[in-house]
């Protein structure tokens, strides 16, 4: 049974859900702003508050949190450019705007989450 348990799956394995949004979560860093489906979108944005958090800290061990969790490159930009920008915020730094077109694939809602 799945009580409590409130991640989506996305039609996906295990491996393939954590390299989708591994992908998610580098692009929306260093676009700052990507497009995508509502559901990812909502799944993505609680997980790049986490990584903000966790940057806001500012300490060895947080850099090293986030080059475990990120690529290089996206890491940096968190630590050294995102983070920083929020330190007086105490949350919410992603926006989720929905759009009125939907994908031609699968008809699914668009939205576009961006930082605020």
């Amino acid at each position: 049974m799945r009580h409590l348990k409130e991640t989506k799956k996305f039609h996906r394995k295990k491996g393939q859900r954590q390299a989708l949004f591994k992908g998610l979560l580098n692009n929306v860093i260093i676009h700052e702003k990507i497009e995508t489906s509502e559901a990812k979108a909502k799944a993505l944005k609680p997980r790049v508050e986490k990584l903000v958090t966790i940057g806001k800290k500012q300490t060895l061990a947080s850099l090293r949190i986030l080059n475990s969790r990120l690529p290089k490159k996206a890491a940096m930009k968190v630590y050294y450019e995102i983070a920083p920008r929020y330190k007086d915020r105490k949350g919410g730094y992603m926006r989720i705007v929905k759009v009125a077109k939907r994908q031609l694939a699968d008809g699914s809602k668009k939205a576009i989450i961006e930082f605020v």
